[in-house]
Formats: C-alpha cells, sequence, structure tokens
C-alpha cells in the first residue's frame, strides 16, 4: 500500500472535495428528475426519457452515440430486457442534447484511484459523483463508460415503463397489478388476456411510476446473450443515414482550408480564381482560414484549393524532433503527480541488478474513415444541425455561443457515425459549419473535411516519453521507477469542453502505468507535463495507448534481464495483488500454447494492461517468412465483468487490438515548420487484411463490477508485437512505430 504523506495528500483534497460536494449540492440535485426531452408526435406517449411507444411500436431512445461499437444494441436490450419486448422488434434513435442523457461515469473514472484496488468507500465517492454529471449536463460518449454508465439506468427505464403499463392495465380493469404479467410488449391478464402496450401507453404516461426491482439476471433473456446488431440491416443496405448522408432541400456544400502551421493565423488570401468557377456561390472568411459554399463538396474542394492564402507562422516548436525538446525538457521541473509511491524507490536494494530504458512513441490522429463533416441550417434566429457527435451539449452551446443566439434555440440532431476513437467528442468542425450557416442564412450548408484537413487540424494522440529503472535480484523485481512525460489530453480537452482546465494530478497522463496490479516492493511512477501548446485531445484508450506500450515492454526487459520466463515472470509479481488479472494471464497461456515450444522461424510476446476496470491480456505470435516477418495469431483474454452482449464483446476486443497494432506498425504524426507531414492514409496507413492475425478471444466475467470493453483491447497490442518482434530477432523496440525497424508484411 502507498504510504500516507507520499502520495495520499493530493489524492485525499480530490477525494476531500468530492465529499463535500455531494454535502453542499448533491442531496437536492440528485434526487430531481431531469426533463424528459423527447416530443412525442400525435399517438404516441413517452414513459420517460427513454421509451416512446406508439400505434407503430416501440422506440427506445440511446443516451450514447452509435460509431460502429454497437452501443445501440446493448443500451436498447438493456430496456428491451426489463420491458419484455423483442429487440427485433423495436426501434432506436439517438437521444437529443439534454439533461436526462448525463453520464455519471466518466467523472467517476477521473478519479486518481488504482481500479484493480479500489475499495467500497472508494467506489461510493464515484458513485457520488453521478450527480455532478447530471449538473454539468454530461452528455459524453468516450472513457469505455457507454454500458458502466447506463446498466442500472437504462434497466431501470425499462421496468418503470413496464410496471406503469401494468398499473395502466390494473386501473382499466381493476385486477391488482400484482396479478398481471407482461410478455413480447403486451400485459397478460389472470384470464390470459392480452392488452397490447400500444392501448395502454396514453394512460400509463400519465401515472407516476411505481417503485421497481430490477430483474436478476439468471432470468434473462436477452442480456448476456448475442444478439444481431439494431444497425446491421440499414448498414449492410447502405440505408443507413451517417452525418455525411444529410441532404436537406436547397442545401450548399462547402469546403475549407485552415491554416497548416499549428496555431497560426491568416495574413490574407486571394480567392480571385475561385471566384471565377461556375456554381461558387460564396467565399467566406473562417478567421484562420476560408471556406467555398458550391453546388457541390467536390467543386467547394476545388476551389478552396485554388485559393492563395498566406498564412502566419506556427508558435510551436518547427520540427518533431524539436517538439520531442520541448518534451524531454518537461523532465527538468517538478513532477505534476506521483500517484504511486510505494516502499523506497530511490535506494538500489543491495546486490541488485539495475535496468534503465527511454521510451518515446509519436503523436497520432484518429483517422476516422467518414470524413468530419456537419450540416447546419440557420434561420428565424435557431439553428438546427445534422452530425455525429460524443458530445452533443458541448456542441449545442458553442454552437450557439458562435451565433450568439440562446442555447435553447440550437438543435443537434446526432447522427450515426463512421468511426469517433474520441475525436467526435470535440465540437470544432460542427461549430465551423453553424459560422457558415450564420453567413448564409435561410439555406441548409453541409461542410465535410477533407481528409487532408482532417489529418492536419487534428486532436492528436500527444507523443511522449518514459525514462524507467528497476532492480532485479535472483529473478525478482525489488524495484521500478517510471517518469513520463507528454502533453495533457485531459487539460486540454476538458477545457475545450467545459471552459477550464482540471487542476492536480493528471490521472490521463500516467493512467496505464502506475495503476498496474504488480506487487513490486518498490514502485513509484510521475507524471509531467509538456509545456506545448500542440492540439492534443483523447484517442482510443487515452493515456494508457502509451503507458501500455512504455510499462509493458519494460515489464519484458525486466523478466529477460532476471531470466525468467516473461509470462510467468509477470504472473507472479501479480498473483497476490489482483486475482482477477492474473486470471487473464492464466488463461492466455493456455489459450496460446505459451508453454510449448516456438516452431521454427516464430517469435511470441505477452503483454498485459489493466485500464478502464479491466484486465485484458493478449499474445502476439509473429513469423519470418521468406524474410518478411507477419503477424500470424493473436490471443486476447479479457475481464470486462459482465459480458451483456458476447458477440460484441468480442469484437470490440479484436477491433481495439486492431487499433492498436496499427498504431504500433505505421502511426505517426511528424512536424515540419509547425505543419503535420500526415496528409492522407497513404501517410497514415492501418493494418491490412494480409497481415491481419487470427484471433482467438476469451471472455472472462469475474469482476464485481461491469467494465469498459471498447478500449482496453488497444494498450497491450503494442507491447505484445514489439514483445513478440524481439523474441524473434532479439532487437528491442523503444519507440513505435515499428515499421522503421523491422522488415514487416506491410
Amino acid at each position: 500500500m502507498s504510504r500516507i504523506g507520499k502520495i495520499t495528500r493530493r489524492t485525499f483534497l480530490v477525494t476531500a472535495t468530492a465529499v463535500a460536494g455531494v454535502a453542499a449540492f448533491g442531496v437536492y440535485q440528485d434526487r430531481r428528475t431531469p426533463p424528459n426531452p423527447l416530443d412525442p408526435a400525435d399517438g404516441e406517449s413517452t414513459l420517460n426519457s427513454w421509451v416512446l411507444i406508439g400505434p407503430d411500436g416501440i422506440t427506445i431512445t440511446t443516451p450514447r452515440a452509435e460509431m460502429g461499437q454497437g452501443i445501440h444494441t446493448t443500451l436498447a436490450a438493456m430496456v428491451a430486457e426489463e420491458l419484455d419486448v423483442d429487440l427485433a422488434a423495436i426501434r432506436t434513435q439517438h437521444g437529443p442534447p439534454a439533461q436526462a442523457y448525463y453520464n455519471g461515469a466518466v467523472l467517476a473514472a477521473s478519479l486518481p484511484f488504482r481500479d484493480y484496488a479500489m475499495t467500497d468507500f472508494q467506489h461510493s465517492i464515484g458513485g457520488s459523483l453521478d450527480f455532478v454529471g447530471k449538473m454539468l449536463s454530461f452528455q459524453v460518449t468516450g472513457g469505455s463508460t457507454s454500458v458502466v454508465d447506463a446498466f442500472d439506468r437504462m434497466r431501470l427505464a425499462g421496468a418503470s415503463a413496464r410496471e406503469a403499463l401494468k398499473q395502466a392495465a390494473a386501473d382499466r380493469t381493476g385486477l391488482a397489478r400484482s396479478t398481471l404479467k407482461t410478455e413480447n410488449g403486451h400485459v397478460i391478464l389472470p384470464n390470459g388476456g392480452r392488452i397490447p402496450y400500444a392501448d395502454l401507453a396514453e394512460e400509463a404516461a400519465a401515472l407516476r411510476p411505481p417503485k421497481v426491482t430490477l430483474r436478476d439476471p439468471k432470468t434473462w433473456k436477452i442480456l448476456g446473450k448475442s444478439q444481431p446488431r439494431v444497425d446491421v440491416l440499414a448498414k449492410s443496405t447502405g440505408t443507413a443515414q451517417f452525418g455525411v448522408d444529410t441532404r436537406l432541400p436547397g442545401m450548399k456544400f462547402a469546403a475549407l482550408r485552415m491554416n497548416p502551421h499549428l496555431g497560426g493565423g491568416m495574413t490574407s488570401f486571394d480567392a480571385t480564381t475561385a471566384e471565377t468557377m461556375a456554381g461558387v456561390e460564396k467565399i467566406i472568411d473562417m478567421g484562420t482560414g476560408v471556406a467555398v459554399v458550391a453546388s457541390n463538396t467536390w467543386l467547394a474542394q476545388q476551389a478552396v484549393d485554388a485559393i492563395d492564402v498566406e498564412w502566419e507562422p506556427s508558435p510551436n516548436p518547427a520540427t518533431t524532433d524539436a517538439v520531442f525538446q520541448t518534451i524531454a525538457a518537461a523532465f527538468d521541473g517538478k513532477a505534476n503527480s506521483t500517484l504511486r509511491d510505494d516502499g523506497d524507490a530511490d535506494t538500489i536494494p543491495e546486490g541488485a541488478e539495475v535496468i534503465e530504458a527511454e521510451y518515446r512513441v509519436p503523436y497520432l490522429a484518429h483517422a476516422t474513415m467518414e470524413p468530419l463533416n456537419a450540416t447546419a441550417l440557420f434561420e428565424n434566429g435557431k439553428l438546427t444541425l445534422w452530425t455525429g457527435n460524443q458530445g452533443p451539449v458541448f456542441l449545442q452551446k458553442r454552437a450557439a455561443q458562435e451565433l450568439g443566439i440562446d442555447t435553447d434555440d440550437v438543435t443537434v440532431n446526432v447522427t450515426l457515425m463512421g468511426g469517433g476513437f474520441g475525436r467526435r467528442g470535440e465540437f470544432d468542425y460542427g461549430v465551423l459549419a453553424a459560422r457558415l450557416a450564420g453567413q448564409i442564412p435561410g439555406t441548409p450548408v453541409q461542410l465535410t473535411w477533407s481528409r487532408a484537413e482532417d489529418m492536419t487540424h487534428d486532436f492528436y494522440r500527444p507523443g511522449a516519453i518514459a525514462r524507467f529503472k528497476g532492480a532485479i535480484k535472483d529473478g525478482k523485481a525489488l524495484l521500478l521507477d517510471g517518469h513520463i512525460a507528454a502533453q495533457s489530453c485531459a487539460q486540454q480537452g476538458v477545457g475545450r469542453w467545459m471552459g477550464f482546465s482540471p487542476s492536480g494530478p493528471d490521472k490521463a497522463l500516467v493512467e496505464g502505468a502506475y495503476d498496474q496490479p504488480y506487487a513490486i516492493p518498490n514502485f513509484r511512477l510521475s507524471g509531467y507535463l509538456a509545456d506545448l501548446d500542440i492540439p492534443v485531445g483523447f484517442w482510443r484508450s487515452v493515456g494508457s495507448s502509451h503507458n501500455g506500450f512504455f510499462f509493458d515492454t519494460f515489464m519484458d526487459e525486466l523478466a529477460h534481464a532476471a531470466g525468467r520466463d516473461p509470462l510467468e515472470f509477470r504472473l507472479e509479481l501479480m498473483a497476490n495483488e489482483d486475482a482477477r488479472s492474473a486470471e487473464t494471464l492464466r488463461v492466455v497461456r493456455e489459450m496460446s500454447g505459451w508453454d510449448a515450444a516456438n516452431p521454427a522461424n516464430t517469435g511470441r510476446g505477452v503483454a498485459f494492461c489493466y485500464s478502464f476496470g479491466t484486465p485484458v491480456a493478449q499474445v502476439i505470435e509473429v513469423a519470418d517468412q521468406d524474410g518478411e516477418i507477419r503477424i500470424t495469431r493473436a490471443f486476447i483474454a479479457g475481464d470486462v465483468g459482465r459480458a451483456l452482449d458476447p458477440e460484441i464483446t468480442r469484437a470490440q476486443l479484436i477491433g481495439g487490438m486492431v487499433y492498436g497494432l496499427s498504431a504500433a506498425i505505421h502511426g505517426q504524426i511528424t512536424f515540419d515548420q509547425g505543419a503535420v507531414e500526415q496528409l492522407n492514409f497513404p501517410d497514415y496507413d492501418a493494418l491490412r487484411i494480409n497481415n491481419m492475425p487470427e484471433t482467438t478471444v476469451h471472455i472472462l466475467e469475474n469482476g464485481r463490477h461491469i467494465s469498459g470493453v471498447g478500449e482496453p483491447g488497444t494498450p497491450p497490442s503494442m507491447p505484445a508485437l514489439a514483445n513478440a518482434l524481439f523474441d524473434l530477432t532479439g532487437t528491442r523496440a523503444r519507440q513505435l512505430p515499428l515499421m522503421d525497424q523491422y522488415n514487416l508484411v506491410l
């Protein structure tokens, strides 16, 4: 345990503030039911903020954004399970910006506790922050919290609606509600009579919902089983409506160019050529760039590219090397945090061998498949937006500020999105569309970013440097002292959302390192904030994305220095620290046949990372095939607490791994003259089918609490591949991407 006075003083202040907040504000606010934002059409009734029943069936409103992760299916399944309706018989829709759809779990995850070792009291502190999410209308899809936050809330919505419908039937028939049952969208009377929900909805909506008890998971018929995804038909037939598919009468199309030298302004522009192009309707000064409104997107892009612009230089360091020199300089300052400080990391145990290593990872782009886009209509002093977004309340507020109108005069229609990974948690592209719409009132305009604009104006995963020192004696790890430097994505990201940056220890900077379940007696982990203004934000698995590589690669180095099997070395340190994590390693060992000898010309690497409440262990196998290295097999064991849809869970763990492998092999954002050099997918490639490993997944459910699944597959993938390459070649990778160091099949 960490000693009081070394790391807990600042942690205590955070905790005390949270508890004081509950006492001051929570009791009243947390008991107030947010207003129902749903606006039923004629003949429809809303039983609560999630369930709408009409003559055409049942619609379930999901509070989280669907960006390919299957969340609309799982959230709808929660309601359907308690409401006793067939999942295939319902429709889903994304909820509008509203307090009712707040996410309290995101804030709980920000507390600086080690998740695997959290006490019931610490969990209660996290739960007490739920009201803060409500007060702030914190409607965010991110942090692998969608299922965690909704697990009780969505089921209660279904159960509440069910009991209200039963009460309406009881009032109509004179029977006791306790004698009634529900089945397949009907209330069942004792004599076998059936009343459709649609016939009772109006009466049920007028009732105060009865108190309900959630069903025992042992009785579940939908949850816990793989279900056909509710969006699969539309996506398979091309009828699904993403933001870029929005079409409105009289709509115009726009493209833009912003200063590629990040942080720089625009001196002047000459649009003479663009203005002569047939179909170009308006050239708009965007402040730090220029936009063209035209009759179609292709023409708008051609026109905006024809504009001569004089850009101001970037205030940031000009080159990648200069950027990383600034990051390295952070080590010379005071640590922002030391969230773990067990034992005495300043004293090397007598007779121990010292191992030191420095690691480096680059900036990364989100690189979503659907380019950034938003459609906006400003008419009669009101704005309507159609776009995929992970934080619609923030977008609504910022768009209102942009046009100087009330927040209530902004309507945000959240569409499906072709990838988010954190990028669509930002609101810049929606605000810029609102700015354009304000210039052409009464005309809808769709702003679509080119791939180059998307790549060069991202909020990047920050580049980072880590310096580790370890001590080994008699085959055991006695000391680990880690120091990590990077920009703060939390300070920037939350600052953009809330208008102020959080202070105190930056958990995101060191997560995936300080909070790993290893019983190393002398264990310290410190984080240092780099003083840079390069735009950074939340990238899939956030700080764990780079810290997973740093920490686990160093664990592998310690194991080899100790002359130990890398998996057994980790397991020994973990066994008495966290049984749940240790079990994932045991399972992946069995799955992968780890204890058997490697086939010829084959290497294997193991890695582990505990992130977002979920321990994940991975084994990657690589093979030298005629001088080229191919990833041949992958094994994933993850404990998600409870798998509400095993197939979606499996897909997310694989997807997270592929996202991480893509970054490990190819991903890097570099700078020249303060501008990003990568402009499109040929410059920023991803894992291809020819190098995709045959993958086996084992899902465990040993956790006391349900935990995240969208991101935990990413952090261990990078070190697992690097460790496998070391096993094959004897060359250790201490920086990414790997394509620069090995002859990989690309």
